[in-house]
């Protein structure tokens, strides 16, 4: 068992919520909250998946098939959390999406659905959740990104919507502060994900171009350091997470990175990257996801 200071509060018994848990960061986090002895809800669209992570955790635990982006559904997951655990202490809203694209060789819906999953989705978890977390006085975790405050030609609407989620959840810690609640944002770089994986090799220059970013930047971690450093959040209620730590210097220092001198020499390369990306883009097919994603197929253009 973890052993807890006057800073961190144990998870055993409290219950956890979180989406995108089929698989990746998500499933890993439910694994070590479990461990710690927290009960905990797996949401997601993979029902296979989400039923053999739940029977790992074992018979405390549940799962709910429900898309983040439907608000009645996530309200009925939540729900069921409620009904089998007796109240709700802590949501994840982790699952996101990542389209292999430019915005001049996107799809509307590929580009709309990245927002709609990545930043409407996480603010409708956290609203079906709200009333049963300010309950128990608890916790709200936002998956956002590096991507908040970087940029990466292919990635437009991805870092569009983790920005959008970074301020989202800036706001709503001022708005439930009288009722007790905390929120904390958490900012990954590269982690071994699925999705991760299945857009370096889809796409050589988009590979060659991680490869050459700088410093905390270039970075990639485990799925399982990254959960760790989540679950460290879910203990002690910090306001952001930053994986690795060393990305943190990345966000106090934003504005020199996005700013003037910063996209001169990112534009520099972005000329020569941009139309070998959008070479490569072409030759999928239309196909707009990754191999490993439930996104995969439905936004194909014609």
């Amino acid at each position: 068992m973890a052993r807890t200071t006057p800073n961190t509060r144990s998870l055993a018994g409290q219950a956890v919520l979180i989406t995108g848990a089929a698989r990746g960061i998500g499933a890993e986090l439910a694994r070590k909250a479990a461990a710690r002895g927290a009960r905990v809800a797996l949401v997601g669209l993979e029902p296979e998946l989400l039923a053999a992570v739940a029977t790992e955790l074992g018979p405390e635990h549940l799962w709910v098939e429900a898309d983040v982006t439907d608000a009645d559904a996530m309200a009925a997951a939540v729900a069921r959390a409620v009904d089998v655990f007796g109240g709700l202490d802590v949501v994840v809203a982790n699952a996101g999406i990542a389209p292999m694209n430019t915005v001049a060789t996107a799809s509307a819906r590929a580009l709309a659905r990245t927002i709609e999953v990545n930043l409407t989705g996480a603010m409708l978890t956290a609203h079906a959740a709200l009333p049963e977390i300010s309950k128990r006085r608890g916790h709200v975790l936002l998956i956002s990104s590096a991507a908040a405050f970087s940029v990466l030609p292919g990635l437009s609407a991805y870092c569009a919507a983790k920005a959008g989620l970074e301020r989202f959840g800036d706001v709503l810690r001022l708005e439930v502060a009288h009722r007790g609640v905390t929120v904390a944002s958490a900012h990954p770089v590269w982690i071994d994900t699925d999705m991760v994986r299945d857009t370096k090799a889809a796409l050589p220059t988009f590979k060659a171009t991680l490869d050459r970013l700088p410093g905390p930047l270039g970075s990639y971690t485990s799925v399982s350091d990254c959960a760790d450093a989540l679950l460290r959040n879910l203990e002690t209620r910090g306001r952001r997470v930053f994986v690795p730590r060393s990305v943190g210097f990345v966000a106090a220092w934003r504005q020199a990175i996005i700013g003037a001198v910063g996209e001169k020499l990112v534009l520099a390369q972005a000329k020569t990257a941009v139309p070998q990306l959008e070479q490569e883009i072409a030759a999928l097919g239309g196909e707009e996801f990754g191999a490993n994603s439930v996104e995969r197929g439905r936004t194909r253009k014609a």
